[in-house]
């Protein structure tokens, strides 16, 4: 199996940007990526005057999928997250929802070994390994990987784990696809800015699904279904989302809009992912039973 080393790596998504690495579709690739500090702190004790503040979320890539194009769907399946045996914390001032609270700037290293994280005080924290920045070229202009938006980037989901799928619109010949900036935990929210940030490798399978558009992108587990909506506030996350949703029972089920939105009321759950980037991201899921009887595809 290939691996694309960590020092193939950018700061934005863009259309324009070459490629690291050209794989067909089905290809199964290893990423190896840096923390989201690129490994600049690596003990408590670091000198935090001397971080470039520019070299945030780098992401591993990008790669080239050589079957998709602008209007096809490109499925992204979570093989297996692996991580380095420490993770880092911070907060400070202007960073999180306190940000006005906070004062210097603090470092926290946390030892992870055997699916625990030891956050002192005599905390044990289970581990969530999951990837916070994932995603594919917009089609318009670049985007910071510290921005989520449609094109995926820094959506901070701790749903983004082994075992899940995603499902992005391809805007760009290639897709141009990237990674980075895992965890090993976060809770939904990450409200100081930072959940046990990691280094590590994911490793992850590609598949185009051809003339498949998508608004935005869809996260789908075991058990669950929905979408990843980010936006300028809660409310308008939330709306994109529902709308989202409901549009697409209306169209692909029986049911009408005003029984699609009744539906999403009683079965849907909106989840918060992020509310400290420069647009917030939540998900709104569904039970795959609760979908069964109207046999919809998704995407």
């Amino acid at each position: 199996m290939e691996t694309l080393a960590k020092e193939n790596m950018f700061y934005h998504f863009s259309k324009d940007r070459e490629a690291a690495v050209t794989v067909p579709s089905g290809t199964t690739l290893t990423l190896e990526t840096y923390d989201c500090f690129e490994n600049q702190v690596t003990e408590e004790g670091d000198n935090y005057g001397e971080i470039d503040w520019d070299r945030i979320n780098p992401a591993t890539g990008p790669v080239y999928i050589e079957e998709a194009e602008p209007g096809d769907c490109l499925k992204v399946t979570i093989d297996k997250i692996e991580l380095a045996d420490y993770g880092m914390m911070a907060v400070g001032k202007g960073l999180g929802v306190m940000k006005e609270e906070m004062e210097d700037l603090i470092f926290k290293k946390i030892p992870l070994r055997q699916n625990k994280g030891d956050f002192g005080y005599g905390i044990s924290l289970d581990l969530n390994p999951m990837i916070g920045v994932i995603g594919v070229a917009p089609g318009g202009e670049p985007v910071s990987n510290g921005t989520p938006g449609d094109h995926g980037g820094n959506m901070d989901n701790k749903k983004i784990e082994e075992g899940a799928v995603l499902y992005f619109p391809v805007s760009a010949p290639g897709a141009l696809f990237g990674l980075g900036d895992m965890h090993a935990a976060m809770g939904d929210g990450e409200v100081g800015v930072t959940g046990i940030e990691a280094a590590g490798r994911a490793t992850v399978t590609f598949e185009v699904i051809k003339n498949k558009k998508l608004s935005m992108p869809l996260l789908e587990n075991e058990s669950e279904i929905g979408v990843i909506s980010s936006a300028p506030t809660l409310e308008q996350g939330i709306h994109r989302a529902t709308s989202f949703l409901a549009g697409l029972l209306a169209r692909e089920s029986d049911m009408d809009k005003n029984n699609a939105v009744m539906f999403l009321s009683a079965a849907g759950q909106v989840e918060v992912c992020q509310v400290v980037d420069p647009l917030v991201t939540v998900r709104m899921m569904l039970q795959k039973k609760d979908l069964e009887p109207l046999n919809i595809s998704f995407p």
